[in-house]
């Protein structure tokens, strides 16, 4: 399969860049030589695309650098990033070597890859890639997926790099994902909700199966809080497989409760029980009630690695999660006007985000320039979006895969009787937003992590000094985001 779209087979040849790796350049040549189902409009999910044989024995020719790594590894439908982050932060504060592996990227291909908040430097890319590019080649028939591939560049330069924990997220789904070779401390498992239908399942039920495809026998499992329904299987699950499951809010005492105060501004605090771990009124380092649940979550995750062997003081730890930075999550871009991102890509996540610039955010009037990929729940997305927008502008996201922006607006008036405008990309969208916004108003620009980290670079070319920071739920908007 081609990497923009195209229905090419597998096993159809391919034009390659040489496999003679010496500069970055080079080695990004060769990574877009291969097949990135990110990329593409349609992916069937089956262990042809998805194959964890052949993840295996691409490992294997590598060294099997997963078998040298302790981990944690995270699968869910929405907030896996940003617990990941989370527990990134608390880990690396209390002195801990952190890798951590997410996906996608907003801006640069080397966010995925990170220790301790530093992204794997070009020169490290290009060696591993330079290791990696005569196994994929041997592998023709069968070959690694871009995917794949920045997988076990991950591992490898967790190992050579010697962290002593690995914070690996889940592509997508957990069953079939290249990630899952691991044998971890614990899983984690945020929460679940509809997206990747087509891939995962129409139901709720067999979106969480492929999820905890992930627990291991043995490993102990932590869960967030989940509909009754996505409860039941996980528990199935995980007593099929003998792994230890936990929910917060049920066997982990969780709670959380929004407060705003003039001098401290709109903010949510945890609090939380698991094990010998005990933290009370923590502020969630981003705004929202979902990071509340996500930071619950990474509080659970913490307190089995300490359960397990892991020397982490609470006190550094806690400081650690106040200095959480997650860019594409309610980052304000731009300040005149006010320009935000969010990486919102199903419907769960967008009422999220909705709730929480609701909450958080003073404004006059909200400009939302959207735009998502085909194979979204599109009539969700708008349900939850026309509650916070007062004006609409729809766009592609720059990708095979975007939604035409005349088909988003079109349902979206049909819906709700409103009007909305049509950009036919997102720099004409900012141009109508920024003749209709005044110096109160917000632009929120979500539906998509590609359009997010689009928005970050065209604001960097389209103003000489652009300040971008994410908005913490201790810090009032008016005094200062995908």
């Amino acid at each position: 399969m081609g990497r923009v779209g195209s229905v090419r087979t597998r096993s159809e040849p391919r034009k390659r860049p040489t496999a003679n790796i010496r500069t970055y350049q080079s080695a990004i040549n060769f990574l877009n030589s291969v097949t990135d189902y990110e990329k593409m409009t349609r992916v069937g999910y089956n262990t042809t695309n998805f194959n964890l044989s052949r993840m295996t024995r691409f490992l294997a020719a590598l060294g099997n650098p997963h078998k040298k790594l302790r981990s944690v590894h995270i699968a869910g439908t929405k907030g896996k990033g940003s617990t990941a982050a989370m527990l990134a932060a608390m880990l690396g504060n209390a002195g801990l070597s952190v890798g951590l592996y997410t996906s996608p990227h907003l801006v640069d291909l080397r966010e995925r890859i990170q220790i301790n908040g530093e992204m794997i430097p070009e020169a490290e890319m290009t060696k591993l890639l330079a290791k990696i590019a005569p196994v994929v080649t041997r592998m023709s028939r069968d070959e690694p997926t871009f995917f794949e591939i920045m997988t076990a560049i991950g591992f490898m330069y967790f190992v050579d790099s010697k962290v002593d924990i690995a914070i690996i997220e889940t592509g997508l789904g957990g069953r079939l994902d290249s990630t899952n070779v691991l044998k971890p401390e614990v899983c984690g498992i945020t929460c679940i909700s509809y997206d990747h239908v087509a891939q995962l399942g129409h139901s709720l039920e067999k979106i969480a199966e492929e999820k905890a495809g992930i627990f291991k026998a043995g490993v102990p499992a932590i869960s967030a809080p989940q509909p009754r329904e996505v409860r039941k299987v996980l528990t199935a699950m995980a007593e099929k497989v003998n792994a230890p499951l936990r929910f917060t809010g049920k066997e982990i005492e969780f709670s959380y409760r929004f407060e705003s105060s003039r001098v401290a501004g709109p903010q949510t605090r945890v609090s939380l029980t698991a094990g010998n771990s005990r933290y009370e009124h923590l502020a969630v380092p981003m705004p929202g009630d979902h990071q509340a649940i996500n930071c619950g979550l990474a509080l659970s995750l913490m307190s089995v690695l300490k359960e397990r062997g892991f020397e982490i003081d609470d006190q550094l730890a806690i400081q650690g999660l106040a200095k959480t930075h997650l860019p594409g999550r309610m980052e304000i871009i731009h300040e005149n006007p006010r320009i935000m991102v969010d990486g919102a890509h199903n419907a769960a996540s967008i009422e999220a985000l909705m709730r929480a610039i609701g909450q958080n955010v003073s404004y006059d009037s909200m400009i939302v320039i959207f735009g998502c990929r085909t194979d979204k729940d599109v009539s969700g997305m708008l349900g939850h979006i026309r509650l916070g927008a007062d004006k609409m502008i729809f766009t592609t996201t720059g990708s095979p895969r975007s939604t035409d922006p005349t088909e988003l607006a079109s349902e979206y008036m049909e819906r709700t009787g409103k009007m909305a405008q049509v950009a036919m990309d997102l720099e004409e969208a900012l141009d109508i937003a920024e003749r209709a916004v005044t110096r109160e108003d917000l632009i929120c620009i979500t539906g998509s992590f590609y359009l997010a980290g689009l928005a970050k670079q065209l604001i960097v070319r389209r103003y000489p000094h652009p300040r971008s920071q994410p908005m913490h739920a201790s810090r009032p908007i008016l005094v200062q985001a995908m």
